[in-house]
C-alpha cells in the first residue's frame, strides 16, 4: 500500500515488529559464563575450539549448556539416567550431562558398565558407577573420546524443583509463589497484605 504526500510516495511501516538499525531484534543467548571456576572457563575455551572445528551440533549444544547459569544446569540422578537410556534402547552409549550427577537411595543396583560424563559427581553417585564396572568420565576426556558427539546421549535434569516453587510474586491474586519466610506463623509476613485472612475478597 502506497499513498502519495505532495508529490512523494510514501510506504506504509507495518506494525508489530519491532526493528533497529541492525534489522528485526533477534533472541539473545548467554555469550558470557559468569563462573569463577578456572576449570569451567578452560571447558568453555575447549569446546569453543571444538564448535568451530569439528561439524557437529552436538559441540555446539554442549556449549550453550555450560554457558547456563548455575540454577539451570539441574542435576540428575543415576536412576534417572538409567532409564532414559533404557527408554531409548542406548545403553552402550555415552550419557553427558552439562551439570551434577547424584546418588539415588532406592537405586540399588547399577547397569554394568554405565558411562557418565559430567561437570561433577557426588562421592556417593561416583561410588555406585566404579563398583558396577562403569566410567565417571570428565568433558576433556569426552573432548578426546568422542570429538563429533557420536554414540554420546545427551541429558539434562528436571527444572520442577525447590527453586521453581518461589518464581512469580507471592499474595498476589492467583499466585500459587511460595514465600521465603522462616514459617507459617502469625509473627511471620502475616500483617500486610489485602487477602482473605484479613477480611478482604481475594480472587483465586
Amino acid at each position: 500500500y502506497q499513498r502519495r504526500v505532495h508529490g512523494v510516495k510514501k510506504k506504509k511501516k507495518k506494525k508489530g515488529k519491532e526493528t533497529t538499525r541492525q534489522g528485526h531484534l533477534n533472541k539473545r543467548k548467554k555469550q558470557v559464563s559468569k563462573s569463577t571456576n578456572v576449570y569451567h572457563k578452560l571447558l568453555i575455551k575447549l569446546y569453543e575450539f571444538m564448535n568451530r572445528r569439528v561439524e557437529s551440533k552436538f559441540n555446539a549444544k554442549v556449549l550453550r549448556r555450560l554457558k547456563h547459569t548455575r540454577a539451570h544446569r539441574n542435576q540428575i540422578t543415576v536412576c534417572d539416567i538409567q532409564k532414559s537410556l533404557d527408554k531409548v534402547d542406548k545403553l552402550d552409549h555415552i550419557a553427558v550431562v552439562v551439570g551434577p550427577v547424584i546418588a539415588d537411595r532406592k537405586l540399588m543396583r547399577v547397569r554394568r558398565g554405565l558411562k557418565i560424563c559430567a561437570l561433577h559427581f557426588s562421592q556417593h553417585a561416583r561410588e555406585k558407577i566404579e563398583r558396577h564396572g562403569g566410567q565417571c568420565i570428565t568433558f576433556d576426556q569426552l573432548a578426546i573420546l568422542s570429538p563429533d558427539g557420536k554414540k554420546c546421549q545427551l541429558l539434562k535434569g528436571s527444572y520442577n524443583g525447590e527453586k521453581k516453587k518461589h518464581h512469580g510474586t507471592p499474595g498476589s491474586a492467583g499466585s500459587h509463589a511460595k514465600p521465603y519466610v522462616r514459617a507459617k506463623g502469625k509473627n511471620f509476613e502475616k500483617a500486610r497484605g489485602r487477602r482473605a485472612s484479613r477480611g478482604y475478597k481475594v480472587k483465586a
